[in-house]
């Protein structure tokens, strides 16, 4: 088995919707683009990213969503060494179609008090939902690396919540481990490294806005 020794995840830039929440109400969030400041903190990223990875060939997933791949474009890594593939389970977590602001802060609120793990969106997803599909994603880039020609780095664009519960399902955390940390900042990645040991390790943890509280021995 081929595995990469390196997994960059890294979120977006800022996007119209981080700046401006009643862009919501006119544009699908799909659809929101990059800010003109989210455009160079990509950029500014792009040349870390391009350093860590040098002359070696990457296998780039890409959400779907317009930003993230405004996001990978502003990276300007050669396209001869980068395999990129659009990647639909690596999207936001959904919180429905067209979203009225009000009622959008309403059910935030409500989230934070009953967890985002759990609480989901009026016609939209739980944080467990997001949970599920990145499983089945893991699933799926696990068995890419059977392949002995695998790249030795792994490139994921995506959103925060998306990257936390990645490594949530990678480490095995508990959801209050989950509970306790917050998104990294737009542009910011963290990366898993293949140790000697034959495990991975993140290079950096997310920041914490609280100590987890579990519910009982596997906390």
């Amino acid at each position: 088995m081929a595995r990469p020794r390196r997994i960059v995840l890294i979120r977006h830039g800022e996007s119209e919707g981080n700046v401006d929440d009643t862009v919501y109400e006119r544009e699908p969030d799909h659809a929101l683009a990059l800010t003109g400041a989210g455009l160079r903190q990509a950029t500014e990223a792009g040349g870390a990213v391009r350093e860590m990875f040098g002359d070696e060939r990457v296998s780039a997933y890409v959400s779907p969503y317009r930003r993230t791949h405004q996001t990978f474009r502003e990276l300007r890594l050669d396209p001869a060494r980068v395999r990129v593939r659009e990647e639909p389970r690596l999207r936001e977590q959904d919180w429905g179609n067209w979203q009225d602001r009000e009622d959008v802060r309403r059910q935030k609120a409500y989230r934070d008090a009953y967890g985002h793990f759990f609480y989901r969106f009026a016609q939209g997803e739980s944080g467990a939902d997001v949970y599920d599909r990145v499983g089945a994603f893991l699933e799926s880039l696990w068995r890419s690396f059977e392949d002995p020609q695998h790249p030795p780095n792994v490139l994921i664009v995506t959103h925060g919540l998306t990257m936390r519960l990645f490594c949530m399902r990678w480490f095995h955390w508990t959801v209050a481990d989950f509970e306790s940390l917050s998104n990294p900042g737009n542009a910011e990645w963290r990366t898993l490294l293949l140790g000697p040991d034959g495990r991975y390790t993140l290079d950096r943890p997310f920041e914490r806005w609280c100590e987890p509280v579990p519910y009982g021995a596997t906390g």
